[in-house]
């Protein structure tokens, strides 16, 4: 195993690429890149960095040098024979050939296209533009350089062996979380860590310490890359960038009330069974529910990424009764600021009224909380959306309005189309 202490400690591997790989990526990008690339192929996105964490000064913390070496190494990327045999010919969510000939032949000849970077105020404004599914696989890299870069930089200054007792602090606080959750019966629970993650060496150690430590109750990683090299499985379905691009390409009010449906409907042509999971959030979940075609009450489930998770699982369930589905048959996935605690709390309230699944994300590979100086690796919310599609601008509303995004007068708009009303402001954490 490598000793992630001496490695950040050696200042000679300042130059290790942070990105190591086309597939060091989140599996349901490569799962939406495909959709986008079929159904979508002429849309062109742009892509933003936006630090919702202000007081969060990147631009002060990052050498911009050493961010643009690392961007330009993953513009130097290109896929590898094993890696194209493993996406070629593995079994993901029991189907082998999950990607189309077509789409292959065109991933194994990509390099991500240019960015544009520059700083502002603190902060670095860093965009991508171009075919939306060339450029919407700049989002996580972009993500986990800006992560570690900020680790980095917090630890540049610590010795040998400070280096050595932060990280057996940090094993022994995760290893803790991990024996609270070993007890807990019919667990299923998946990393989903790497947009946040403290930096590519660690999100491996916590996967490897979850396969130890839960066994069974580890379902998989979202992170392809790790997927592969640790032989388990690849976890992913779909993201809120579809349905905020598909609604910005609308012509009016009533193709945009549609656009969330259709991305769903373009979906089920090409998978079935546990990718066919529901993020019904984007425009707000109660109103998605209200106006959903039948057929999707018939689809595996439901994730809840945003405001109260118990409230939207509350939702989730009625709905399907009303609709003459059994809830019991159905999958949760929650997926939103998760720790040990909320990850009881939730398993223990709606296991055996549903299928119930976790997807532990940056409080399993980012969480150095009390065990630094001025917290100074406290995690942090940083995002790349996509913020137009052909010119006009995306909206995001969430069942958290902290999370919304997009120009006002377009977020009214959304609003009377969805028919949002009030909702409750909630703090995000990460």
């Amino acid at each position: 195993m490598v000793d992630i202490a001496t490695r950040v400690w050696n200042h000679k591997w300042k130059i290790d690429p942070i990105v190591r790989s086309l597939i060091d990526n989140d599996f349901y990008k490569l799962l939406m890149c495909q959709s986008v690339f079929r159904n979508k192929p002429d849309a062109h996105v742009t892509f933003s960095l936006i630090n919702r964490s202000k007081s969060i000064r990147l631009a002060d913390m990052i050498d911009e040098g050493e961010l643009r070496e690392q961007l330009d190494h993953i513009r130097s990327l290109s896929l590898s024979r094993g890696e194209s045999t493993f996406l070629r010919g593995n079994t993901f969510y029991g189907k082998r050939q999950m990607f189309r000939s077509d789409f292959m032949e065109w991933f194994e000849n990509l390099r991500l296209p240019d960015y544009h970077l520059e700083k502002r105020d603190g902060q670095y404004e860093l965009t991508f533009e171009g075919k939306w599914h060339e450029v919407m696989l700049w989002e996580i890299p972009a993500l986990a350089v800006l992560m570690e870069l900020r680790g980095r930089a917090a630890l540049h200054d610590m010795r040998k062996f400070e280096l050595q007792v932060l990280y057996a602090r940090a094993m022994t606080k995760l290893w803790e979380k991990i024996e609270n959750l070993r007890g807990m019966p019919d667990l299923r629970i998946a990393d989903f860590g790497t947009r946040r993650r403290h930096s590519y060496l660690w999100q491996d150690w916590c996967v490897q310490a979850m396969i130890e430590g839960l066994g069974e109750k580890f379902v998989g990683t979202s992170n392809c890359l790790i997927a592969m090299k640790r032989d388990i499985e690849a976890i992913g379905t779909n993201a809120h960038e579809l349905p905020m691009v598909y609604s910005a390409l609308a012509d009016d009010d009533s193709g945009l009330a549609q656009a969330p449906y259709q991305v769903l409907a373009d979906w089920q042509e090409e998978h079935d069974g546990n990718l066919r999971i529901i993020l019904p959030d984007t425009y707000g979940t109660e109103g998605f529910l209200k106006h959903a075609p039948d057929w999707l009450a018939g689809w595996t489930g439901i994730r809840i990424d945003s405001g109260d998770p118990a409230t939207g699982a509350e939702i989730a369930i009625r709905w399907w009764q009303e609709r003459g589905e059994d809830p019991r048959d159905k999958l949760i996935i929650f997926s939103d600021g998760l720790d040990e605690a909320k990850i009881a709390e939730l398993h223990s309230q709606f296991s055996g009224r549903c299928k119930v699944s976790f997807g532990w994300g940056t409080l399993l590979t980012n969480d150095f909380r009390g065990l630094t100086s001025n917290d100074a690796l406290t995690p942090f919310s940083l995002v790349c959306k996509a913020v137009s599609a052909n010119g006009k601008p995306t909206v995001k509303l969430s069942d958290n309005p902290n999370k919304a995004m997009g120009p006002a007068t377009e977020i009214d708009r959304y609003k009377r189309v969805f028919g949002v009303g009030e909702q409750t402001r909630m703090d995000v954490i990460v």
